[in-house]
């Protein structure tokens, strides 16, 4: 199993994760709640992530995820619903703070 490291900042919490995983398996590699997770499936906007370094390691965006994040006015930066990415490589992020 190939695994890749997912930064989490501001608290520099380095997490590994088999290549593929989506980042809701965060909740299972630590103890630590650094993404606040809500419906898991793309519809709340709680998990959005801004991407300091790796946004191609996240996997491509599917529509109703590009829509959303039109829908929320951030379509102007390196944002991510975390609960829809697919940790492929090294990637650093953080909770976006609210607009």
């Amino acid at each position: 199993m190939d695994l890749k490291k997912l930064t989490l900042m501001p608290h520099g919490l380095e997490v590994l994760l088999p290549e593929g995983a989506s980042l809701t398996e965060l909740e299972r590699g630590t103890s630590q709640r650094v993404i606040p997770f809500g419906c898991q499936s793309g519809a709340c906007g709680a998990c959005m992530i801004e991407v300091l370094d790796g946004l191609d390691s996240l996997g491509e965006m599917d529509p109703d995820e590009v829509d959303f994040l039109e829908d929320l006015g951030r379509t102007d930066g390196p944002y991510r619903l975390a609960c829809q990415c697919r940790l492929m490589d090294a990637a650093t992020v953080r909770v976006a703070e609210e607009q």
